[in-house]
């Protein structure tokens, strides 16, 4: 998913061109600390305090240069209003945070209104359309044959949470001004490794089958996960 994003990047801005990024739900902060790493200005809005405590203790083993060009903030994402104005950012991130929100719309047109003209949007979702492969691959056939019918499931942590369809989401974004642009399949073949597994020796090989079936149909329609980018007219 970073080569997919850093695509979006080269492809939209300037080289060497020092953007201002918030990444919304950003997690330990991987994301937001490889592009502080690459340059840019990142704000990371985050809720969940043992997630900032580990965003905080990476970011302190970074360089000063680094430390100084991100920042992080404690708040929910769908209070993007109460921190930032209108336009502020260049790119913003939203990756692993509409599976756990009921009503995604008012969340998406918040950061819709975060970027400035031409800025990109770039979310990371369940692939509803693809509930069901997970539980088929696994054998589980009950499961699969319920996932038909339902944008819901429980994911590996046990939580209920819910996917998102393809074009629920292209319609969501050409409404709040943000149209997708491109989007991408992530995990085609790789969903139902064992969590915790070593990388394979032949890692790179991996990545390069991933990053090609998901820019690639059919592959890319039954990914765990979409990668979608909206831009912002």
């Amino acid at each position: 998913m970073a080569r997919q994003l850093d695509e979006q990047i080269v492809g939209r801005f300037p080289v060497g061109r020092r953007l201002r990024v918030l990444d919304v739900g950003m997690g330990q902060g991987t994301q937001a600390l490889r592009l502080a790493r690459a340059g840019h200005e990142v704000t990371g809005l985050e809720q969940d305090a043992t997630m900032i405590a580990a965003a905080r203790e990476s970011l302190a083993g970074e360089p000063e240069g680094i430390r100084e060009r991100m920042r992080i903030i404690e708040g929910d994402g769908r209070d993007t209003g109460v921190h930032f104005l209108p336009g502020s950012f260049d790119v913003v991130l939203c990756h692993g945070v509409l599976m756990y929100v009921e009503e995604p719309d008012p969340l998406l047109a918040g950061l819709a209104r975060m970027l400035a003209p031409g800025g990109l949007l770039s979310l990371l979702v369940r692939n509803g359309d693809a509930l069901a492969m997970r539980p088929g691959l696994s054998g589980d056939w009950t499961g699969a044959l319920a996932a038909f019918d339902t944008t819901a499931y429980r994911n590996r942590l046990g939580l209920d949470v819910r996917a998102d369809l393809l074009k629920d989401l292209t319609a969501t974004l050409a409404g709040i001004g943000a149209p997708l642009h491109t989007w991408y399949g992530v995990r085609v073949f790789t969903d139902t490794a064992a969590d915790g597994a070593e990388a394979p020796a032949d890692l790179e090989t991996l990545l390069a089958v991933e990053e090609k079936a998901g820019r690639t149909d059919p592959y890319r329609g039954v990914a765990a996960l979409l990668h979608l980018c909206g831009v912002r007219g």
